[in-house]
């Protein structure tokens, strides 16, 4: 396949994802947008219960998504029912990740009482946080079937099914929390019920496709679920859980800036939430972009066509730094059209247009580690990312940033700002996306032939 011809299959691929993806994170943009005019505190309370949760959620996500390769390989080997087998497998993985989220959304004290969470907002964000346990399970299985298709290189049907629950999340959200249509006002905690209620629909038409589309019957899903088998399961783990651990990092390193923020007042904390939003946003291309290549570098490497890894793992890299030079250049010129759509409250406004510059440079590098990140899952190189990211991410992003906001550095003194914790947090990025690079035009140079058990 020539190189153009590459590039459109990623481009393609990562467009159909970025759309769906785009779907999903309108729920976090409009959840912010809905509870910021509701109140102040339900936007810094909704801003503490979903850091909260995500950080949960993205390692339990992490693990099921990083079957990606897997199944990729399985494919390009033209393995099919051994690859419908796969699934099975991690549906034992899958309910494992559900039971351990589960226990960790309705028991967030020792989340509150680390951060010191303002008592005044405690309440709001546990009652958020219980609603959103019950929507953890339908959340997983429908990213099984997500990543599954991912997998396939056929992202559309999951694509069509997110869009299509946007257009119910953004109303149902409205409705339950300011209390219109007949529904009592319940503040932030109405945006989680409108998240269950649209994840439940989802995973509910994921199943109804698997079962009636003919284009997974080569897979041959519905069998008889097998006893978990001890192999494929110690793989699934070797891959999942430092992929799963470094998401984790990734993003708490990123989502307890929000609740070492509150400790600053509302409106540093709704301030950080638009900062947090604008940033979410500007991730999902390269998270789309870092799902279309490692789809087709695990198809390469399934098929055994290591010129073809290399191709596909080059045009990602480019596709990721050409665009995130376009989108840190129009957040950087919008910052300020961009947060007067969130909020008129002119203390909250202040804050957040300070910070948006920042998360400008925070997107360049993010944008090209989270690609680099999905290439060497490809080869199983999963625990030294582990090991940069929490040494890095953790010691100089979040510790450093909280050492100048409260304690100061040297000569400089406690900022009692969010902006030392997105200094800090551009800072770390540099230096895990260069180590990053270097990872993977090694991994490129010399395991384009990917030995069938091996696990960094």
């Amino acid at each position: 396949m020539s190189g153009s011809s590459e590039t459109g299959v990623i481009v393609r691929h990562a467009g159909t994802v970025l759309a769906g993806q785009m779907a999903i994170m309108a729920f976090s943009v409009a959840d912010t947008l809905i509870a910021g005019h509701y109140s102040q505190d339900s936007l810094a309370a909704l801003s503490i219960g979903s850091s909260i949760y995500i950080s949960i959620y993205v390692a339990l996500n992490g693990m099921m998504q990083a079957l990606l390769p897997v199944w990729a390989q399985l494919r390009g080997a033209k393995q099919f029912v051994e690859l419908g087998r796969s699934v099975r497998q991690a549906l034992y993985l899958c309910t494992a990740a559900i039971a351990l989220g589960v226990l960790a959304l309705l028991f967030p004290e020792p989340w509150l009482e680390w951060t010191q969470v303002p008592e005044i907002l405690r309440d709001e964000v546990r009652r958020y946080l219980l609603v959103l346990a019950w929507a953890l399970a339908p959340s997983l299985l429908f990213r099984m079937y997500s990543t599954f298709n991912q997998s396939l290189g056929m992202p559309r049907l999951v694509t069509w099914l997110q869009i299509g629950a946007l257009g119910v999340k953004i109303p149902l959200s409205m409705a339950l929390t300011f209390g219109v249509w007949g529904f009592p006002a319940q503040g932030a905690v109405g945006c989680a019920v409108a998240t269950l209620i649209v994840n439940c629909m989802m995973l509910s038409m994921g199943l109804y496709l698997l079962r009636t589309q003919e284009v997974y019957h080569i897979y041959k899903l519905w069998q008889p679920i097998e006893r978990i088998h001890l192999g494929t399961m110690a793989k699934f783990l070797r891959q999942g859980v430092p992929a799963g651990l470094s998401i984790m990092v990734e993003i708490t390193s990123f989502t307890f800036m929000a609740l070492f923020i509150a400790r600053m007042g509302v409106a540093a904390s709704a301030g950080h939430q638009i900062a947090a939003t604008a940033a979410g946003v500007l991730y999902m291309i390269p998270l789309a972009l870092g799902i279309a290549s490692s789809s087709r570098v695990g198809f390469w490497l399934g098929a055994n066509q290591p010129l073809q890894v290399q191709r596909a793992m080059t045009i990602g890299l480019g596709l990721s730094g050409a665009t995130a030079v376009v989108c840190c250049t129009a957040l950087w010129f919008g910052k300020e059209l961009l947060t007067q759509a969130f909020t008129q409250d002119a203390e909250v406004t202040t804050v957040a247009i300070g910070l948006l510059g920042w998360v400008a440079g925070y997107h360049f590098f993010d944008a090209i580690q989270t690609v680099c990140a999905y290439l060497l899952r490809c080869f199983r190189i999963t625990l030294i990312p582990l090991l940069i990211y929490s040494v890095i991410l953790w010691g100089i992003g979040l510790g450093g940033g909280y050492l100048w906001a409260y304690q100061g550095i040297g000569s400089w003194p406690a900022l009692r700002h969010p902006s030392s914790f997105w200094i800090a947090s551009c800072a770390a990025l540099s230096a895990v996306t260069l180590l990053f690079l270097c990872l993977t035009y090694k991994a490129a140079k010399s395991r384009t032939v990917l030995p069938s058990n091996s696990c960094l």
